[in-house]
């Protein structure tokens, strides 16, 4: 079974952002029916020393859509989005990313395949083949900010369990 680049990366990209915009909705519902505010959620840590929910859902974003563009032209660095977005702007970047994620082609982001990118932070330049970027850098690190994003909600009572994480499988049709 040979798998592509489009289902290593963007298909698991929408599996999990399906799951975010999901929690996220259910992190909503859970605050209305509590009469408690959604946007204290926004700047929930699990630790002091850890990013709030807003920079989880902010790179939740940028791993995905933005890692493909990122491919697309070759380079990719930290998210710049520092915008003070509030429960429901968090909720439309989820769904936005979606709606990109897609509107990708299997033949464009396979065709990024072999192609060079590099991560850029400052004046560090890390290089990556596209396959490489995605599998060891760009996924990993996706999966953590959900995974956080889940944590942070979960931790504030919202009622989520392992399949509200897990999002639409990808089962055999």
């Amino acid at each position: 079974m040979s798998i592509s680049l489009y289902d290593a990366s963007v298909a698991s990209y929408i599996q999990t952002a399906t799951a975010v915009a999901a929690f996220l909705d259910r992190g909503l519902t859970h605050c209305q029916d509590n009469g408690t505010d959604p946007e204290a959620l926004v700047e929930t840590r699990l630790f002091a020393d850890m990013a709030p929910l807003r920079f989880q859902i902010v790179s939740v974003v940028h791993h995905s859509i933005d890692a493909v563009d990122g491919m697309k032209s070759g380079i990719f660095g930290p998210p710049t989005d520092q915008k003070p977005h509030d429960y429901a702007g968090l909720q439309k970047l989820v769904a936005d990313a979606l709606l990109a994620l897609k509107a990708l082609t299997h033949e464009e982001v396979n065709a990024l395949s072999g192609k060079d990118v590099v991560f850029q932070i400052g004046e560090r330049r890390v290089p990556f083949t596209a396959e490489g970027f995605l599998l060891s850098f760009s996924l990993p690190n996706f999966h953590f900010h959900a995974t956080t994003s889940y944590d942070i909600l979960r931790s504030q009572g919202v009622p989520l369990g392992k399949r509200d994480y897990m999002g639409p499988l990808r089962i055999k049709t």
